[in-house]
């Protein structure tokens, strides 16, 4: 099945059996052996030495150091989360709640293949000012920070209450006039208990509801997207819980649930739990957003929200601050969550995103990535038809995380992996120098693989004597030796035949 195909069997898939081998950095935050839990917490460790393992058949692709997956020992080296920084040259907000009708922090950013246009759906207000209700609404751009006003409403398919999450099926889809899926959450009253609902467009405007009911129960905040490693969509919904294994008191979690065809669901498992141990307290999730595939890796964006705090300098009665955290997943069912702050509000009072920042959207453009956030002003629920608004970070391609070594050098050597290219490059910012070079299982250099980089580049060339198709099959080490390097991935490629 190709991407944006929806299929109409009446028949449940069968999902490929779960797996997730724990390793030493990871932790589960709940339920350990219950398969309605997958949801872990990453741990630094301390990389045992070396010996033979199973080697990793890597793709071609990037692979990043987001994790300790591909590392089997460092010497001298440090994880660091690198936080995307405000530039002053992007007027921010770039999407108002005065001007634009932004009401929600919730938004989809995409850049059409073809035209490398960019388009921005969200949720804005309605006349009747309704708190429970919403338009979508979509505005475009040619660089993804300046973008053509007026804001179009759309027509609604049905009531719409939250969420403006929208997949984008490509020109070669199957299925032309369901092209785009746009997913959000409805309650209408009643015994009616609320959740998913899905439409389908043949142009991202016009939309046309796929079923009448909800194809999926949950509590109202959901992030929906397309698995392409796996065909299939997947879907993280907001639970809600008194009290669990590793927390007390009410919670809003994080479920995620997998259709092949939008309509039928498998039953939901917690993906984002909170750990009273090491989380600070009333910790609570507003999901997942900004997925993005990178190689055989998923990265999420995590909203962290805490309504027992307020900001500092906010009016009196204001409550609510958030930030955002990184998540990942290898095996597309197991999340990974980092609780070191990924990016945070704006420390100045009065900033307009200065209570919360939100980032709900990926977008790969050249050698970077954007990042869109929503930002409140002084709080949670506190003006919320104007001062909540959507801005844009930037930051180089792939650096989530990096693994850094001073002056006085360090090492870092993978696992053993079996390279299916002709060559790679590495993401790396290299002061000094960086040598690279391939090893045997054991640890003995292999002739024609030892170079030494230098420069500060998302795709810095490695050139060996000898390439990879020499090595084809057989496991291999890449060992770095680093002075003054923040090494964040390698890529591989294989060369046109």
């Amino acid at each position: 099945m190709k991407h944006g195909r929806i299929l109409l069997s009446l028949t449940m898939f069968c999902v490929l059996p779960f797996v997730h081998r724990l390793a030493a950095n990871e932790v589960f935050t709940a339920g350990e052996g219950n398969p309605a839990y997958k949801a872990l917490l990453y741990r630094p460790a301390a990389h045992a030495t070396m010996s033979p393992k199973e080697p990793l058949r890597l793709r071609p692709g990037p692979h990043l150091f987001i994790d300790d997956t591909l590392i089997d020992k460092t010497a001298n080296v440090t994880r660091r989360v690198n936080r995307p920084a405000r530039d002053a040259e992007i007027a921010n907000p770039i999407i108002t709640g005065k001007e634009d009708l932004n009401f929600q922090p919730y938004m989809t950013v995409l850049r059409d293949p073809a035209s490398g246009r960019f388009r921005i759906w969200y949720n804005a207000r309605r006349e009747d000012l309704n708190h429970g209700r919403s338009h979508l609404a979509v505005m475009e751009s040619d660089d993804g920070v300046h973008w053509r006003r007026p804001a179009r409403l759309l027509d609604d398919p049905a009531p719409i209450a939250y969420g403006a999450s929208v997949i984008d099926g490509g020109p070669d889809c199957s299925d032309p006039a369901g092209r785009y899926q746009f997913g959000w959450w409805l309650r209408e009253g009643g015994e009616d208990p609320g959740g998913l609902r899905i439409a389908v467009s043949p142009d991202g405007l016009a939309w046309n509801l796929l079923t009448p009911e909800a194809v999926l129960i949950h509590r109202d905040i959901l992030s929906l997207f397309y698995d392409s490693l796996r065909d299939r969509y997947v879907v993280i919904v907001c639970s809600a819980r008194d009290a669990g294994p590793t927390w007390k008191g009410m919670r809003r979690l994080g479920m995620q649930s997998v259709s092949r065809d939008l309509i039928h669901w498998e039953k939901p498992w917690y993906v984002l739990t909170p750990d009273d141990a090491t989380d600070p307290p009333e910790t609570q999730f507003y999901v997942m957003g900004g997925h993005l595939i990178r190689g055989d890796l998923y990265l999420a964006t995590v909203r962290i929200l805490h309504d027992n705090l307020q900001a500092e300098g906010t009016p009196q009665g204001s409550f609510g601050v958030s930030h955002t955290q990184l998540a990942w997943s290898r095996d597309g069912e197991t999340w990974v969550r980092d609780q070191t702050p990924f990016f945070e509000p704006d420390p100045t009072p009065g900033a307009w995103d200065h209570a919360h920042a939100w980032i709900g959207s990926q977008v790969l453009v050249g050698d970077e990535v954007y990042l869109y956030y929503c930002g409140y002003q002084n709080g949670h629920k506190v003006n919320r038809f104007e001062e909540r608004q959507i801005g844009l970070v930037r930051m180089p391609r792939d650096r989530y995380v990096s693994r850094d070594a001073g002056a006085e050098g360090g090492t870092l050597i993978t696992q053993p992996v079996i390279l299916p290219g002709d060559r790679i490059t590495v993401n790396a910012c290299v002061d000094d120098e960086m040598r690279v070079r391939l090893v045997d299982v054991d640890g003995k250099p292999i002739p024609g693989f030892d170079a030494r980089i230098r420069g500060d580049a998302v795709a810095l060339p490695v050139e060996w004597r000898q390439t990879l198709s020499t090595i084809k099959d057989k496991p291999v080490r890449i060992e770095f030796q680093m002075q003054d390097t923040r090494l964040y991935g390698i890529s591989i490629y294989e060369e046109d035949r």
